[in-house]
């Protein structure tokens, strides 16, 4: 039998988070010690994931065959493996770490049942495993035979990249090692096998063992895990990839990022989800080796993709075949990618940034990407999912029930992007706050507490905020340690102005009034700090028009509606009087109203202005869609076959918006974000 739950650590330990640099560490922060988000809209959506999402999996995964494949392996069913793609096993380990992070929050409900559901398939993991430490179903039932011989297409070390993500997750959430030892066996016999005169000079074409052999090093101590992970890092790009293009199914080699070493690289190119895994790996081999020339390549490969590969939601992805990048600039609105998984990659690859740099600018970029391009993949209830996220969807949509559709769905062929949401969700609190030499900052704002060690001692401190609705957060001072230390908060870069006022000792005092946002992005307040001591922040949340780089051709003449981290869309079922949503014109100078609507998805904050509805003008027997602009030749005023050019019927409409992230939780309809303007 295994052990009974072990109670949660206490409030000073929790949680520990997914990423944990050693003290050897060349970082510039360090996640908070102590994190919990205690109310407000993120906890509603944790809440969601905890009581829905979570307590789903085990049924999920059985009915669609990846328990059925490991008892396979472990010999103790009959029968034939169910599914056609290698990499079922991920899925079970995404969801085991989901679970490992929720049994450390001290409000998740149904304890006991989830504690079991993780136990039996740690058991069933242990048990399908090989005497050698190999565990992945594919190569033991469907395909069995030699091991790592098809690195690009067999996802054998990303499926054990997960498996020892879910390992860290559960030791530092509950301190057994139980799942610990079986990851441990197979990151021994990946070092067995794979380095410099061993078995298999190779990579993996879907990077994600790196970053995860970084946290074991981390939470082991072992030194060799480390080292395999520089290994794979160094060795990508030098054409180790077998791309037998015999079926012409092969992509190329920047595909999976074989094409350049990680050094050399200049941009972000190939699929978003492996490019953004490598690259987190490869912060994290540089914040623990203090690389200069490794760190160097980061900023630069995300300055990269910030700058020309980044969708307004902070969704990544342009392309639907080979679900890669796409060219600088290339953003389209109907066929954008942006899978829910590359929005969770990005997240995870920036939170590493900002702990390596201190920059703001990585904690701006995640903000925006959690409310929206990564929000948005799962549904208000927690039963449904988006597995791309487009910023539109035309009237006439045709929905065929594939994977990369349109449509919300309860699960998928390739389920990589379900548990992917829920471990993120599970371990947000994580992201929320960090703590240096000098004191505590607050990365994203959120209902709790957080906290952590100082030179001065232990610091903490309690946020209330209505936030995202509003832009008030009121920070307090529960233990001030010794001494002065710097409280730092982060004033995110749409914020035109703000307003902080505190209080020490009781009495109130305004500090930069009506002023821009710092320049790095951090606004820091320096000050010996006694409990009760308290600041409030005021974010200026005035609605805003965003136009694109004018390279971006998929939106030139088109702005989108923003306010505060929300970006925001129409939605046919929110225009009652509008037919069809793509004949909608924006007013760009008529203004934007709010409305708090608590009824509405939730209880939402939406946007309101004023618009034209477009009806296009039609000759009889007219059968071409385009036409001559009127003044640009002679004869302009003329329509094809002699017939006079077509005149537009306007009529003037209100337009109602809603937060892009709560899209496609009611009627099927058309959505779009960018609006063209009148």
């Amino acid at each position: 039998m295994p052990p009974p739950p072990e109670a949660p650590p206490p409030l000073r330990t929790w949680p520990p988070g997914p990423v944990r640099p050693s003290d050897r560490a060349h970082v510039a922060l360090r996640p908070a010690e102590a994190a919990r988000i205690t109310g407000g809209f993120w906890r509603e959506r944790r809440r969601v994931n905890a009581e829905v999402s979570i307590p789903q999996g085990p049924a999920l995964l059985e009915s669609v065959g990846n328990l059925h494949n490991l008892r396979l392996a472990a010999g103790t069913a009959q029968g034939t493996y169910r599914g056609a793609i290698p990499f079922l096993d991920s899925d079970v380990t995404k969801w085991l770490e989901a679970a490992s992070w929720q049994l450390a929050d001290p409000d998740t409900p149904d304890r006991s049942t989830l504690a079991q559901a993780v136990d039996t398939m740690i058991h069933l993991l242990a048990e399908a495993q090989q005497d050698d430490g190999y565990l992945q179903t594919w190569y033991q039932v469907a395909r069995p035979g030699p091991h790592f011989v098809d690195l690009l297409r067999g996802h054998e070390l990303y499926c054990a990249g997960h498996l020892i993500q879910a390992a860290v997750a559960h030791h530092r959430a509950t301190g057994r090692e139980d799942l610990l030892t079986v990851a441990r066996r197979c990151a021994d016999h990946i070092d067995d096998v794979f380095g410099p005169g061993k078995l298999v000079d190779g990579v993996c074409g879907h990077p994600e063992i790196e970053t995860a052999l970084v946290e074991l090093h981390r939470e082991t101590g072992e030194r060799r895990y480390l080292d395999l992970a520089g290994y794979f890092i160094d060795r990508r790009g030098h054409g180790l990839l077998d791309e037998d293009d015999s079926r012409g199914l092969a992509p190329g080699p920047a595909y999976c990022q074989d094409h350049v070493p990680v050094r050399e690289a200049e941009t972000v190119t190939g699929h978003a989800v492996r490019q953004l895994y490598l690259l987190a790996g490869a912060t994290d081999v540089a914040a623990e080796t203090g690389e200069p020339e490794l760190r160097a390549a980061m900023e630069r490969l995300w300055q990269a993709m910030t700058t020309t590969k980044t969708h307004l939601t902070g969704g990544v992805g342009a392309h639907h075949r080979w679900e890669d990048f796409g060219d600088p600039y290339e953003l389209p609105n109907e066929r954008a990618y942006c899978e829910t998984c590359a929005a969770i990659a990005s997240i995870q690859w920036s939170w590493r940034m900002a702990l390596l740099t201190g920059q703001a600018r990585f904690s701006d970029l995640i903000e925006r990407t959690l409310y929206n391009g990564f929000l948005a993949g799962v549904s208000l209830d927690g039963l449904r999912w988006l597995y791309t996220n487009p910023l539109q969807v035309r009237d006439g949509y045709e929905y065929h029930g594939e994977d990369q559709g349109a449509r919300r769905a309860p699960w998928f062929t390739c389920a990589c992007c379900p548990p992917n949401v829920m471990r993120l969700l599970a371990s947000l609190p994580h992201y929320a706050a960090s703590t240096d030499r000098d004191g505590l900052q607050l990365h994203q704002y959120a209902d709790g507490a957080y906290g952590g060690p100082t030179d001065g001692g232990w610091v903490a401190v309690r946020v209330d905020t209505e936030y995202p609705w509003q832009g008030r957060i009121t920070v307090t001072v529960d233990e001030a340690g010794t001494g002065e230390w710097v409280l730092s908060l982060r004033v995110p870069r749409w914020c035109p102005k703000y307003t902080v006022t505190s209080t020490p000792g009781g009495t109130g005092s305004a500090e930069g009034a009506g002023r821009p946002a710092p320049e790095d992005g951090w606004l820091r307040i320096r000050r010996t700090w006694r409990p009760g001591d308290t600041v409030a922040l005021e974010l200026g949340m005035e609605p805003r028009l965003t136009a694109a780089h004018p390279r971006v051709d998929a939106v030139r003449g088109c702005v989108a509606l923003e306010r505060g981290p929300l970006v925001y869309c129409l939605e046919q079922t929110d225009q009652p009087g509008t037919p069809r949503l793509d004949d909608l014109l924006l007013d760009t100078t008529a203004g934007l109203t709010t409305r708090h609507r608590p009824g509405l998805l939730g209880g939402v904050t939406t946007l309101v202005g004023s618009g034209l509805l477009r009806r296009p003008g039609t000759a009889q027997g007219d059968w071409w869609p385009y036409r001559t602009v009127r003044g640009s030749t002679a004869g302009a005023t003329e329509g094809p076959a002699g017939t006079p050019a077509r005149a537009d019927a306007v009529v003037p409409v209100e337009l109602t918006a809603i937060p892009y992230y709560a899209w496609a939780n009611r009627e099927q309809g058309s959505m779009r974000v960018w609006l063209p303007t009148c």
